[in-house]
């Protein structure tokens, strides 16, 4: 191969080569002429005059995160640590919003620069209304505050606030130790006035069962008392109806009704003998005390009898 023919190919492949340009997918080239804005290149093999048309700025259009670390200062002088994740990209691929991202800021250094600021100044001014035992419940209320002042900006500079994260937010050491200790004794505080209320319960209702043991109690032996008087009443009367017989049966056969009383005297000093359990009991044993004891057993057995004849004949 000649020399001319050499120079020949190497030309058209240095012009091929300045005419024929690739743009990755996700990206869109920026085209100037002598300086000035030209036209915006999409993804794929693009054509330009070589020499003329050059790409400026490739400008990506996925999304992209940041980290941010920064202070801030509570209405009541507490100082608020701040952890933050900021997601953005590029509005869209339409002409005017390339052109805005291409030509707003020198380069991305200061893109961040003035992100990151404006973010921080917006929390900032945010945490310096509230005192320092309101922030940590605000996190919600700091992210929509901060979306609301930032869109703005953004949408200025061609790009759009995807997703704003606050993942930390911590105090000063001392402002930590106290705040947990003030947890500390809240749930120390709850747990007594539970404790408390337990006992209450626990007292009420064994009170509450006592008072039913003893109304219940007080009914069985009300009901024993009731059942063990008619039980006597009852025995009562059928020995009074034994003696008013036994004492006709005697008269009928013209014998003497003492007998039954002197039958009742023996048969109450043999039960005292045989079922006593020591203790002392007094009797009247002369013949005097004897006789005395009769007439009042006479006495009960007339009047018995009188009663019994009145409630035949009623």
């Amino acid at each position: 191969m000649n020399p001319i023919t050499l120079a020949i190919l190497l030309f058209v492949l240095a012009l091929g080569a300045f005419t024929f340009k690739t743009v990755k997918q996700g990206n869109i080239a920026v085209v100037t002429i002598f300086g000035k804005y030209r036209r915006i290149l999409h993804p794929g093999l693009n054509l330009v005059i070589p020499f003329i048309e050059v790409i400026f700025k490739r400008i990506s259009t996925q999304n992209r995160s940041v980290e941010l670390e920064f202070q801030a200062v509570t209405v009541d002088q507490a100082n608020v640590y701040f952890k933050t994740m900021v997601l953005f990209s590029v509005m869209d691929a339409e002409e005017e919003t390339i052109k805005k991202v291409a030509f707003k800021f020198i380069d991305e250094r200061n893109l961040m620069q003035a992100l990151v600021r404006t973010i921080e100044g917006s929390i900032r001014s945010f945490v310096a209304t509230k005192k320092q035992a309101e922030v940590l419940s605000l996190r919600r209320e700091i992210v929509e505050h901060v979306k609301e002042q930032i869109d703005v900006h953004l949408e200025d500079w061609g790009y759009h606030l995807q997703d704003l994260q606050v993942n930390d937010i911590t105090f000063d050491e001392a402002v930590m130790r106290s705040m947990s200790q003030v947890v500390a004794s809240n749930n120390l505080k709850a747990a007594a006035e539970n404790e408390g209320q337990a006992l209450l319960i626990t007292k009420t209702k064994a009170a509450e069962a006592e008072g039913n043991a003893i109304k219940i109690a007080a009914a069985a032996e009300r009901e024993a008392a009731q059942l063990r008087g008619q039980g006597v009443a009852l025995f009562r009367q059928e020995v009074a109806k034994g003696i008013n017989n036994a004492a006709r049966e005697l008269q009928q056969a013209n014998l003497d009704t003492s007998m039954i009383m002197f039958s009742m005297w023996t048969e109450a000093i043999k039960n005292f003998a045989e079922y006593g359990k020591g203790n002392v009991i007094f009797l009247d044993g002369s013949s005097e005390g004897m006789q005395k004891t009769f007439q009042q057993l006479m006495g009960l057995s007339k009047l018995m009898g009188k009663a019994e004849d009145e409630n035949q004949q009623s």
